[in-house]
Parts: C-alpha cells; sequence; structure tokens
C-alpha cells in the first residue's frame, strides 16, 4: 500500500514539473508594439524510472513505468505600449494526451483540454541598440481543464497557479548574447482529490511554492537563424495531502537546446532536452517541441 501511494504521488507531481515557465532564445527581447501573434506548439514528452529521495524505485508497480504526453498549445499574442513601456499580453489553451505505459499500462490514458493561461510582461528596462533587455512577467493558470477526481492522470489541475517570473539578456561578444531568467509558482489547493491522492473519498491537496532558474547562450548565426542552450535547477514544490506532509521537494537538474529560423510566413521553433538528475518523481527522458507563430 506504501509503495502505491508513493506512485499516486508522483503522478500527481510530474504535470507541475512540466509546467515550469520555460523560455525560448529571444524571449526576453523587449517586442516592437501594436503586433498580433498567434502561436501552435507540439509538445511530446516521456517519463519513465521513479526516483524517490535520490534512488530509483524498483519495486512494483515501478519495473517498467513509462508515461507518454502530447500536447497541442494555442497562444495568442499582443504586444503594446504600457505608460510607455513595452509590454505584452497572451492567452494560452492546451488540448493533449497522458499515456501511462509499461508497468503503469493498467492506468487510464486522459485525453481533454487542459487549463487556461493568461500571461503579461513589461520591459522597464529596453536597450535596443546595446541588446539589453530586463523583462518582468505575470502568469496566471486557471482551472477549466478536463478533470475527474477519479482518475491520477488529468489534462487539468483543479486548481489556480501563479507565477512571477524576472529575466534579463546581454550581449556577450559579438552576435552572442547570455539570457537568464527566475520564477517562482505559486499554487491554489485541490479539495478534490482522490484517486491520485490514494484516498477513496475527495481530500485535500496542497503544494508548496516552486523556483524555477534558467540561464544559457544565445547564438544569431544570421538573420535567419538563431540557436540556443539554457540550463534549468528547479527546486520546492513540496506537497501536503490531508494533513499529512509528503517529504518530496522537487530537485531537478535538466537542459533544453534550440533552433529558430525566421521566414516571411513566420517563425519556426525546435526544441529537445531532458532531465539531468532528479530526486523524486519521474525522470523525464524526452521533452520535444516544434512551434510555429505569425503574424495577423
Amino acid at each position: 500500500m506504501q509503495i502505491f501511494r508513493l506512485l499516486l504521488i508522483a503522478l500527481v507531481m510530474q504535470p507541475v514539473i512540466s509546467l515550469a515557465i520555460d523560455l525560448q532564445p529571444n524571449d526576453i527581447v523587449a517586442p516592437l508594439p501594436d503586433k498580433n501573434h498567434a502561436m501552435i506548439s507540439y509538445v511530446n514528452t516521456d517519463n519513465t524510472s521513479y526516483y524517490r529521495n535520490g534512488s530509483v524505485v524498483s519495486a512494483r508497480p515501478y519495473g517498467n513505468p513509462d508515461i507518454g504526453t502530447q500536447l497541442v498549445n494555442l497562444r495568442l499574442v499582443t504586444s503594446y505600449t504600457f505608460q510607455g513601456l513595452p509590454a505584452v499580453s497572451y492567452l494560452q489553451l492546451p488540448y493533449g494526451t497522458i499515456k501511462p505505459g509499461g508497468s503503469l499500462a493498467t492506468y487510464p490514458t486522459a485525453t481533454g483540454i487542459g487549463d487556461l493561461t493568461l500571461a503579461s510582461a513589461f520591459w522597464p528596462y529596453s536597450d535596443r541598440v546595446n541588446r539589453r533587455y530586463l523583462g518582468v512577467a505575470g502568469y496566471l493558470t486557471l482551472p477549466t481543464g478536463s478533470y475527474n477526481s477519479q482518475q491520477p492522470f488529468n489534462p487539468g489541475e483543479n486548481r489556480y497557479k501563479s507565477d512571477i517570473q524576472m529575466g534579463y539578456q546581454q550581449p556577450i561578444a559579438g552576435n552572442l548574447d547570455g539570457m537568464v531568467a527566475v520564477d517562482t509558482m505559486w499554487f491554489g489547493g485541490n479539495s478534490q482529490c482522490a484517486a491520485a491522492c490514494n484516498s477513496l473519498s475527495n481530500t485535500s491537496l496542497n503544494q508548496k511554492p516552486l523556483t524555477s532558474t534558467q540561464l544559457g547562450p544565445i547564438y544569431k548565426i544570421n538573420q535567419t537563424y538563431t540557436v540556443g542552450a539554457s540550463y534549468f535547477y528547479v527546486a520546492g514544490g513540496a506537497t501536503t495531502i490531508g494533513n499529512s506532509y509528503q517529504n518530496n521537494v522537487v530537485n531537478t537538474q535538466r537542459f533544453l537546446l534550440s533552433g529558430l529560423a525566421y521566414y516571411p510566413f513566420g517563425r519556426i521553433s525546435m526544441q529537445y532536452g531532458r532531465d539531468m538528475e532528479i530526486k523524486n518523481g519521474f525522470v523525464e527522458t524526452r521533452r520535444f517541441i516544434l512551434r510555429y507563430t505569425t503574424e495577423f
């Protein structure tokens, strides 16, 4: 029963880790005002071995776990000026499938609409000539997605989330820039957690704030192609179920490689990454993202 409980706690934690606020190369560059963009992205991830306090758990049902996720995100973006400063707002709605496999294949696949995210950012400092930018962003995720408390996997989380992020970018040498960003995510409670909390009836799930730091180089090859690499360190996010503290602090290091192409018909970007080190939860062995952005 204890092993089964640890599994379900891990299931409820995994979507949280994957929803840290990752930035693409040049996301910290202030946008030109009065522009509207639509972005559609495809996200494919795979998670395997389960870790508990830094060690792999192989006892049943962890012999050969596999969790595959496929998402399509639609984002609508508008840029403007606010009090004379560059600013941008967007809304994003995901739709996708979470499919457990391997030793977890007995759990049902979950498909549906995810939670709606609203975001706004402004740039208190923007120097286009010298390529120096400081941006601040706020995010709010609403519990609008598909959710069933009687199953452990759900596209929606049935709780509010908010996030504050600050990022800075400047040149290092020539066409090589460096960026760093830090964000902290806060979680509302989920009072209807049953299957994922190992409870026959609804109980409460609460989570500590989760902080993510990302940094790395961005290189502009020419007017068309840009590449980048990012290192992430994610910490915090321990959960409490009912009145029981789970002692499952997130402590994850991962990387993400990016390539962007700017064409007259829009921007295409690809990203690939994976976990390098993890303390608690299922290790992410693949993260692939394909995006297309166009102005309208």
